[in-house]
């Protein structure tokens, strides 16, 4: 796995770039030579975050963490994106390198997701709106996202809450 540390707010000194790089190897027996891994190092106030983003044949994973320490939240983010990646494991068999999953006993008990349930549908007309309606249609709603035409490109997008109380587009291509 290829991975690129990059700092935000903070310089990436060699001894944490060597120490995230050593934990995220840990994780590249179940990703091919392919796959990539971006990681941003930042720190907001106390908080010393970790973005970690893999991506691996059109499939992403993400796991970001906050700790009072850089190294306490590498080695939380390390455990973040194992426990999603056992959590999918029958799913992603499929998709990750050849002989990910041939050693049960290192694993532990974990519940394995077997099938995904609706349990509702819904039906709605949309008007087509600005992401700045969208969003306050979303927040009237008290929903996380909301679905929407854009008034300008008619193109479907998706507005979104962010963690850090922002909001996020997504465009749809």
């Amino acid at each position: 796995m290829k991975i690129t540390t990059t700092g935000r707010k903070i310089t990436v000194t060699d001894g944490l770039k060597s120490y995230a790089d050593k934990k995220l190897s840990k994780l590249d027996k179940f990703f091919a030579d392919e796959s990539t891994a971006q990681v941003t190092l930042s720190v907001q106030k106390d908080d010393h975050i970790i973005e970690v983003t893999i991506y691996h044949e059109g499939m992403i994973f993400r796991a970001e963490v906050r700790d009072a320490d850089m190294y306490a939240a590498i080695d939380r983010v390390v455990d973040v994106l194992e426990r999603q990646i056992r959590k999918q494991k029958t799913r992603l068999e499929k998709k990750l390198r050849e002989g990910a999953f041939d050693s049960p006993a290192e694993f532990g008990d974990y519940d394995e997701e077997h099938e995904f349930k609706i349990v509702k549908t819904k039906k709605y007309e949309s008007k087509p709106m600005s992401p700045e309606e969208a969003i306050l249609q979303m927040n009237l709603l008290g929903h996380e996202f909301y679905i929407f035409s854009n008034s300008e490109t008619l193109d479907k997008e998706v507005v979104y809450k962010r963690k850090d109380g922002n909001y996020g587009l997504i465009e749809l291509s």
